[in-house]
């Protein structure tokens, strides 16, 4: 149920580097060179709003998204939050918003994410949520992540953490390492809370939905 509830609502991300003609290459050190998106429910204008990290696009020269059917859409940078490590894009094509959980999740509670790690294309990993309102861990300014074991990759930022039902309850947003960017097991996602502070902030601000 899972899946079938929610991955038409995640995408690829893949924004073009500046000095590259296209996607998917020449990312700066640390950042992969694609990453994930989520269909957000905001805004009741024409077009869809696309959840996603703000390191995967904020310096991209052109961002696209790829459907789960293999189509591909221009996308605008339509907000970005900085501190948070939040962007939402706009795309003009008609798509499938992701629900959004109720409540936020507890420890130990089943919940999957759904990314496109190492740009293979959105894939679901599971395992359980570690902890709650996780802070000052170093990422971002503002943090409150739900930390998760669920396999996570590069590639994997922006993507979907959901609960068994498919519901979201936060974006994929860091991987927690000494050495290598590879998945230890202690893995980060933006609360749907911050999420929808961020959004209100970027309203006040004069971002339109």
């Amino acid at each position: 149920m899972t899946w079938s509830a929610s991955h038409k609502s995640v995408l690829v991300v893949a924004p073009t580097w500046p000095g590259y003609a296209r996607p998917g290459f020449g990312a700066p050190n640390g950042v992969a060179p694609e990453g994930s998106g989520i269909v957000y429910p905001i805004g009741s204008s024409a077009g869809s709003y696309i959840l996603t990290a703000a390191h995967v696009v904020a310096k991209a020269e052109r961002i696209e998204i790829i459907l789960p059917d293999g189509a591909r859409h221009d996308a605008e940078l339509h907000g970005l939050d900085i501190r948070r490590d939040i962007a939402v894009l706009r795309v003009k094509a008609s798509l499938s918003p992701i629900t959004l959980a109720d409540s936020a999740p507890v420890v130990g509670e089943h919940v999957c994410a759904l990314v496109n790690a190492f740009g293979l294309g959105v894939s679901l990993t599971c395992g359980v949520t570690s902890a709650t309102a996780r802070q000052n861990i170093g990422f971002n300014e503002i943090e409150d992540f739900i930390q998760t074991d669920a396999a996570i990759n590069p590639g994997a930022s922006g993507g979907a953490l959901v609960r068994a039902d498919g519901a979201l309850v936060g974006m994929v947003s860091a991987i927690f390492t000494k050495e290598a960017d590879i998945d230890a097991g202690v893995n980060f996602a933006v609360s749907l809370s911050l999420i929808e502070q961020s959004l209100l902030e970027m309203r006040n601000n004069g971002v339109t939905f």
